[in-house]
């Protein structure tokens, strides 16, 4: 499991000389947020049966995460789901049956928790697979959490990304550029959310 210090600490370096994340580069596409949709948490169990189905016992820990989690909250209508294997690394333990399942892997990140995502063939999800010692999904659970509880920074993250979807997509920008607008006030409710969680002891 990790520290508290790793899953309070945020890693933004760009990938080691000569490395690129994108097994399929991203496109830029008109970015379209909608409201919350009472039908995503089945959407979710849907796809973590699938995912169950084609991995077994590979599947260490599945659950849904991103925008999509949180009731009340506008979303683009595309799935977050983390997906905790024994090793990402070991990509024939597990990827072949995602691959089996529709899914089609677009990013590979060693770098960064041994990250790799992989796309629904219908693009409705989003699949972060990651394994026991990662961070990150404590933090996209404790992020999901906090803005179920808290309706002043839920409203504040809506505000974020209808903003950011509207300038990306004047701009033609692609979902990196879209996440990128978003950061600062990621950062700021993330703070809220860790004290919150008693993982920082810094004062409101």
């Amino acid at each position: 499991m990790p520290t508290v210090r790793d899953i309070t600490t945020f890693f933004d370096d760009d990938p080691p000389p000569g490395e690129s994340p994108w097994v399929v580069p991203p496109t830029a596409q008109p970015i379209d947020i909608v409201e919350y949709d009472e039908e995503w948490p089945a959407l979710f169990a849907e796809r973590e049966s699938q995912i169950r189905r084609h991995l077994a016992a590979r599947v260490l820990d599945i659950a849904h995460v991103g925008s999509t989690s949180v009731p009340g909250l506008p979303a683009k209508p595309v799935l977050d789901i983390d997906l905790i294997v024994a090793d990402p690394s070991d990509e024939p333990a597990w990827l072949p049956a995602l691959t089996d399942a529709g899914f089609v892997l677009t990013v590979r990140e060693p770098w960064w928790f041994e990250h790799r995502c992989l796309k629904a063939s219908d693009q409705s999800v989003n699949l972060h697979v990651f394994g026991p010692e990662a961070a990150e999904p404590w933090k996209h659970r404790i992020f999901r959490d906090h803005l179920r509880r808290d309706e002043h920074d839920r409203m504040l993250y809506a505000d974020a990304k209808r903003a950011a979807a509207s300038r990306a997509t004047e701009r033609r920008e692609t979902v990196m550029e879209y996440n990128r607008r978003k950061q600062v006030v990621i950062r700021e409710i993330y703070a809220r959310a860790f004290r919150a969680a008693g993982l920082t002891d810094e004062p409101r």
